[in-house]
């Protein structure tokens, strides 16, 4: 047993403690956010929070009409030429709360006058007390080098405050039953290496999602990489269209994650195609239609709720999935997730 494949595990209870315990802190902040009506959110943070900033863009802009863009800290830390940020709502992403560059940008924007709000899972660290409110993720110690539970505790604090934000209940609700879901995808998930032993000598792939997935085959991507040094690529499935396609020929393999909603339709057009170059496609979905078309087929559950707000949730969801594929293709390679050659825990950047 691994510690990244116990916290993988954990994730279910780790997501609805954080709904919960964070539930009433969000109202407050959701209410001090429309009371100042920012015309934008900039969101600094780094590696997987950097994903969860990627949800957070298309979220926010379907349920909540923000434009959300993310921030480039090394204007703040290196180039010492900060953007105007006295009308937007800035979060800074940070698992340990400790990255320099994403507390400079959360400082410097507090000072200039914006509201800021810091997401993490250490409620006593810098950029929690630079903040003006804090959105703890309630994932416990995460011991494993590869980020896991804290990774969905931050896409469940995203999704809340944009649910309290529009006071939009049906989301509310569609997050509240993302945890036992998450716990579905789980049944009878061993240590992975069943469906991944065929990609034992995988060098390099692609890894695609669309939309409010895309930071999903962005997290799934860097997963691979960081565990099984596999050269992991993400794209949109747009911007696979475009060009990248052309890496793809005969046993090539590509990871599509493939919800249903309003980018499903897409995603099957390109699994079609991909299936006619003799592709190696590993599809992550609950429709039968695209998973019929898979060499490895991972089957998810039905969405928890209907249109785009079951796909809203769905990353929370998928996300699981794909952690847990990552993991068997390390553990079927001979490598040990908890020890990435190279990596510590928390990794401190200007």
């Amino acid at each position: 047993m691994t510690l990244m494949l116990d916290e993988i595990r954990e994730q279910p209870e780790a997501v609805r403690r954080t709904i919960r315990a964070e539930r009433a802190n969000l109202e407050r902040v959701a209410a001090e956010i429309r009371r100042r009506n920012p015309a934008f959110v900039v969101i600094a943070a780094r590696g997987s929070s950097d994903n969860a900033a990627t949800y957070a863009k298309y979220l926010w802009g379907i349920f909540n009409k923000l434009p959300v863009m993310l921030a480039a800290p090394s204007l703040a830390t290196l180039y010492h030429s900060a953007p105007v940020l006295r009308n937007a709502l800035v979060l800074g992403i940070s698992q340990s709360g400790e990255s320099t560059d994403i507390i400079e940008v959360v400082r410097g924007a507090r000072e200039q006058g914006a509201f800021t709000v810091a997401v993490t899972a250490n409620g006593v660290s810098t950029l929690a007390k630079v903040a003006d409110e804090v959105a703890l993720c309630h994932s416990g110690e995460e011991r494993s080098v590869a980020a896991t539970k804290t990774y969905t505790t931050q896409l469940a604090i995203v999704c809340l405050l944009s649910a309290l934000l529009a006071d939009n209940a049906e989301l509310l609700g569609a997050l509240e039953r993302v945890p036992d879901a998450m716990a579905a995808v789980l049944q009878g998930v061993d240590h992975g290496a069943e469906r991944a032993e065929r990609y034992r000598y995988m060098a390099a792939c692609a890894v695609i999602g669309r939309g409010l997935n895309y930071c999903t085959a962005m997290e799934i991507a860097l997963k691979l990489k960081e565990t099984s040094y596999v050269v992991a690529d993400p794209f949109s499935t747009a911007d696979f269209m475009h060009g990248p396609i052309a890496i793809v020929g005969s046993d090539f393999p590509l990871l599509l994650f493939a919800a249903p909603g309003r980018t499903y339709d897409d995603t099957l057009k390109l699994a079609v195609d991909l299936r006619a170059r003799n592709a190696e496609l590993v599809i992550f979905s609950s429709e039968p239609g695209i998973l019929d078309l898979a060499t490895v087929a991972v089957e998810l559950p039905s969405p928890v709720a209907e249109g785009v707000v079951g796909e809203a949730v769905s990353p929370l969801i998928y996300a699981v999935a794909g952690q847990a594929f990552a993991h068997g293709v390390c553990i079927t390679k001979g490598l040990n997730p908890d020890q990435p050659r190279g990596l510590r825990k928390v990794t401190l950047t200007m």
